[in-house]
C-alpha cells in the first residue's frame, strides 16, 4: 500500500453479536478486510533496523529530505516539493531505491550513510541529519483515557504556528510514522503528534468513533497550545481521509485558527461505499444499469451494517441469490458491500468481534461543516478511488457559495493521499509522487490562512463567498 493506510471506514460488519447465521452456499474465502480494519495491537511495526536513519537531513542548498519508517523492512524518503521514494534492504546491506509507490529504480536518489553517522546523499548531494527538540508529553483525551503525544516546534524562541495532527483510519501509531512533524518544524509550521485511542503508546480501545476520536482532538489541541505556552501562535487541526471528518467535528468542540483536510469526504460512511461501488463499475465499463442495480444491493448491505446485522440476513441471502451469476458481480466493490456479499453467513457472523469498532454508520458532516467557525481548507485529489470526490466537491463548493468559511483546492491526476499516478500500458496506476505544491499549501494555511505560494498543478475550486469568490485559478 502507498500510505500507511488512507481507507476510511472500511469493512466493519459490527456488532453482530447474537446473530444466527443462516446457512448459504460454499463461496471463496471473503475478501481480506483493509489494512486500517485490523486491531491496533496487529499493526506491523517499523523496521527497527532502519531506526538510527530516521530524521530530518537538510543539503547545503537548505534542501529538506525526511527519512521515515515503513510498516515493513526499510523506510521512505520525501521531500518538501511532493518527491518521494521507498528504500528496500538489500543483502549486500545496500537499500534498492524505486520511485514513488512502483517498482522503478529511477528518479531522484537518495543513499544513506552508516547508521548513526547522521549523513545521507541525495543525486549527489550530501546531507546531515537536523536537530529537533521533541517534547513528549502524557495527556487525558476524551473519558479520561491517556494518550501519547510529542510536540516539535521550529528553531528560535518566537511565536509559531502549530498544526496538530489528526488521524485517518490507520491502526498504527502516530508518533512512529507520521511524517509531517519533521517536515513541518523545519518550514516554520510546528505539529503536535499523538497515537490515537488504542495504538501506539495510548491507552484505550481503538475506535473509530469520531465523536470519541474528535474529543481527543479537542483534547490535543489545548494539550498543544499548554506545551507551546509562550510559542504558540495558530494552532489548528490537519487530518486526512478519515481524519477529514474528525478535524472539522473537534474544531467544534475547542477553538482553533484553522483546519486543513486532505482527501477526506463531505458525504457520510455510508456514501463512500456506494460511490466506490459506482466508480468501478464504470470504470471497467459497465453502464447505468448496473450502476442502478448496484445502487439497489448498497442500500440491503446499508441496512444490515446500519442495524448492526439485527436486520438478519435475508437481504443478503436474495441478493447474492439473484445476482452472483451476473457477469458484473466479481466487479461489485466498497468498503463493506464487497465483504458482506461475498463472504458466506458464517464468515460475517465470526469477523463480528474483531470488527466492532464503533463506526458512525449514519454520521453527517453537513451540519458539523455548516457550524464550522474555523477557516477550513480541503485539498481533494481528482481521481480518488478510496474516498470519491463527486459528491464532496458539489457539496464543499456549495457551502463556501452560502459564505462559510472553505477553500476548495484540487489537483489533478491524484488519488487518496494526494498522489500522482501514470498509466501502465494494461491500465493500472502507476504512483510516483506527491502533487506538486500539495505539502506546501498545506504549510502555507497552517502558518497563514492563505495560499501563498506555487500550487504546482492545483486548482482552487472554490472560496467562501464572503471573501469575494473569484473564479478557478
Amino acid at each position: 500500500m502507498r500510505l500507511a493506510p488512507g481507507v476510511m471506514i472500511l469493512t466493519a460488519l459490527l456488532a453482530m453479536a447474537g446473530q444466527s447465521a443462516a446457512r448459504t452456499p460454499p463461496q471463496t474465502p471473503p475478501p481480506a478486510p483493509p489494512p486500517s480494519l485490523q486491531a491496533a495491537n496487529s499493526a506491523p511495526p517499523a523496521d527497527p533496523a532502519f531506526a538510527c536513519h530516521v530524521g530530518l537531513y537538510r543539503m547545503e542548498d537548505r534542501g529538506l529530505v525526511d527519512i521515515a519508517p515503513v510498516t515493513g523492512p526499510g523506510g521512505r524518503w520525501r521531500t518538501l516539493d511532493g518527491q518521494t521514494g521507498r528504500l528496500t534492504p538489500l543483502p549486500d546491506g545496500g537499500w534498492k531505491n524505486t520511485q514513488g509507490w512502483s517498482d522503478r529504480v529511477q528518479g531522484s536518489q537518495v543513499q544513506l550513510g552508516a547508521c548513526g553517522d547522521g549523513r545521507l546523499t541525495f543525486d549527489g548531494r550530501e546531507a546531515r541529519r537536523v536537530e529537533q527538540t521533541a517534547v513528549e508529553t502524557t495527556f487525558a483525551g476524551a473519558g479520561g483515557v491517556l494518550l501519547k503525544g510529542r510536540l516539535i516546534l521550529p528553531p528560535g524562541d518566537g511565536p509559531a504556528p502549530v498544526m496538530v495532527e489528526v488521524h485517518g483510519s490507520e491502526s498504527s501509531s502516530a508518533r512512529d510514522f507520521n511524517w509531517f512533524q519533521r517536515l513541518s518544524p523545519a518550514a516554520g509550521v510546528g505539529v503536535f503528534v499523538y497515537d490515537k485511542r488504542g495504538t501506539g503508546g495510548s491507552e484505550g480501545r481503538y475506535t473509530q468513533d469520531f465523536n470519541l476520536l474528535a474529543g481527543d482532538a479537542a483534547a490535543a489541541v489545548v494539550e498543544a497550545r499548554r506545551l507551546a505556552g509562550s510559542r504558540a501562535g495558530r494552532i489548528g487541526l490537519h487530518g486526512g481521509s478519515q481524519g477529514g471528518w474528525v478535524a472539522p467535528l473537534a474544531a467544534t468542540l475547542t477553538p482553533v485558527d484553522f483546519v486543513v483536510v486532505g482527501f477526506g469526504m463531505a458525504e457520510g460512511v455510508l456514501a463512500e461505499d456506494r460511490e466506490e461501488m459506482r466508480q468501478d463499475l464504470e470504470a471497467k465499463g459497465w453502464g447505468p444499469d448496473v450502476v442502478a442495480t448496484a445502487r439497489e444491493i448498497h442500500e440491503v448491505t446499508a441496512a444490515f451494517v446500519r442495524s448492526n446485522g439485527a436486520v438478519g440476513f435475508a437481504g443478503l441471502d436474495a441478493v447474492r441469490a439473484r445476482y452472483s451469476s451476473e457477469p458484473w458481480w466479481n466487479d461489485l466493490s466498497g468498503d463493506f458491500s464487497s465483504v458482506l456479499l461475498k463472504s458466506t453467513n458464517e464468515q460475517i457472523t465470526a469477523m463480528k468481534d474483531e470488527l466492532d469498532i464503533g463506526i458512525l454508520w449514519d454520521y453527517d458532516p453537513m451540519p458539523v461543516l455548516r457550524s464550522a467557525d474555523a477557516p477550513i481548507l480541503w485539498i481533494l485529489a481528482a481521481d480518488d478511488t478510496e474516498a470519491p470526490p463527486e459528491g464532496t466537491r458539489e457539496r464543499l463548493t456549495m457551502l463556501a457559495a452560502e459564505g462559510r468559511p472553505i477553500t476548495l483546492l484540487q489537483y489533478p491526476d491524484a488519488d487518496h493521499g494526494i498522489i500522482e499516478f501514470e498509466r501502465g500500458a494494461d491500465g493500472s496506476r502507476i504512483e510516483t509522487r506527491y502533487s506538486e505544491g500539495y505539502i506546501q499549501a498545506v504549510l502555507d494555511w497552517a502558518g497563514h490562512g492563505e495560499l501563498r505560494h506555487d500550487l504546482g498543478r492545483g486548482t482552487v475550486l472554490a472560496r467562501p463567498a464572503s471573501t469575494g469568490a473569484r473564479p478557478a485559478e
